[in-house]
């Protein structure tokens, strides 16, 4: 497949962002194309840009008097990539941002949640907008392939990309082992790798079901406070999501533990040993697999600090995905592996329940349609929908 960069819809936000604030930092988990796509839009910054990597030693060496580097650097857009790796540098922008509040003239790439770069809230708050970048989604990728291969190989560029699924395969699994081995350690987990793996893999089989810590905890003969604390760098490193559930206002017993998904579906499958889209057809957590895929593409499509939530009670009502802005529940998702989808008394009684007055079954078809008075089945292709 050609490997050329794709268009990613974040790019005009970005630009907005860079002529705006001082400083704009875009997190997300690497590999996932924030460098290419900074470089991509470089031309359009507000000033000459350049460009450092913090991994490489020639460029990291620059920063052994980083005050009196960047000061050369004030007529320019500096931008720097894996930020997380010198956290003693934000203290310092803050006092030449303060010098100088010019929009566009810091770009920060960090493979880690502002809250695991140390320092970033505290030292440049005010001066400094975040935007998280995610995998590429389907609308992205429509143009040069189907929603099968993007399923399967997940929105990771050089995975998506790659010549054949075995190439897909490797890459992904090249991508585990060196976060478990170099990028998680980097960040501050000091834990087992092989531990980390095996919970890792064990998420994976989980995918889409309730987070049992216990459970977790004793086949992995650790506490749950360090399931916890383990879980929490992997959801930092934007590599698990735990989708928490809908309690508020709501008179019946509910179920209160988070669902865990593996955030891209391409790296689900390489923990499964899943290689093409044969295999995941037969594969016994396929629905769990899909439920990940779409709730991945709506978390991307989503508006700035949309909450997301499922639903479900105690006596087995439930729904996939609840939107509900303010804490009020607008919207209600349901996610289906299958092109004849049905109302069922559990979709009608959590709308009761919810009072959601806008309702959807996302399915793999080619154009939606509405089911009934209170349903809309969406394609896959037509998840933007939910927010219009």
């Amino acid at each position: 497949m050609n490997t050329s960069y794709l268009f990613r819809n974040s790019e005009k936000e970005i630009m907005q962002l860079v002529g705006l604030y001082p400083a704009v930092v875009i997190v997300g988990p690497r590999q996932v194309g924030k460098t290419s796509l900074v470089k991509h839009l470089q031309p359009g910054f507000p000033k000459p840009a350049t460009y450092l990597d913090l991994e490489l030693p020639t460029d990291f060496n620059k920063f052994a008097n980083t005050d009196l580097y960047l000061e050369t650097l004030g007529h320019r857009t500096v931008i720097i990539d894996e930020v997380q790796r010198l956290p003693s540098l934000f203290p310092i922008l803050r006092a030449l941002i303060d010098r100088n509040r010019q929009p566009g003239r810091f770009i920060l790439l960090g493979s880690a949640s502002p809250e695991l770069i140390r320092d970033t809230s505290e030292s440049l708050a005010g001066r400094v907008a975040y935007f998280e970048l995610p995998p590429l989604t389907y609308d992205e990728i429509q143009e040069v392939s189907d929603y099968r291969q993007h399923w399967v190989r997940g929105g990771f560029p050089e995975s998506f990309l790659a010549a054949d699924d075995e190439t897909s395969f490797n890459w992904r699994l090249n991508f585990i082992q060196s976060y478990l081995e170099r990028d998680l350690p980097l960040l501050g987990l000091n834990a087992d790798p092989m531990l980390i793996r095996r919970l890792w893999t064990m998420s994976a089989h989980t995918n889409g079901s309730l987070l049992n810590m216990e459970n977790f905890g004793k086949s992995l003969g650790i506490s749950g406070p360090t399931v916890r604390r383990y879980l929490d760098f992997l959801e930092s490193a934007y590599l698990i999501r735990r989708l928490p559930p809908y309690h508020f206002n709501i008179k019946k017993r509910l179920v209160k533990t988070p669902k865990l998904f593996i955030r891209d579906t391409g790296i689900l499958h390489a923990l499964l040993n899943i290689g093409n889209f044969q295999q995941l057809i037969g594969h016994p957590l396929m629905g769990g697999s899909w439920e990940g895929y779409i709730l991945q593409e709506i978390a991307a499509l989503a508006p700035a600090r949309t909450e997301l939530f499922f639903y479900r009670t105690q006596d087995g009502t439930e729904a996939d995905l609840v939107i509900a802005p303010g804490g009020i529940p607008e919207t209600l998702v349901e996610i289906k592996f299958t092109t004849t989808p049905k109302v069922t008394k559990s979709m009608t009684v959590a709308v009761g329940d919810l009072k959601t007055k806008r309702n959807f079954i996302v399915c793999p078809l080619e154009e939606g349609y509405p089911l009934s008075e209170d349903f809309t089945v969406l394609s896959y292709k037509e998840i933007d929908r939910i927010f219009k």
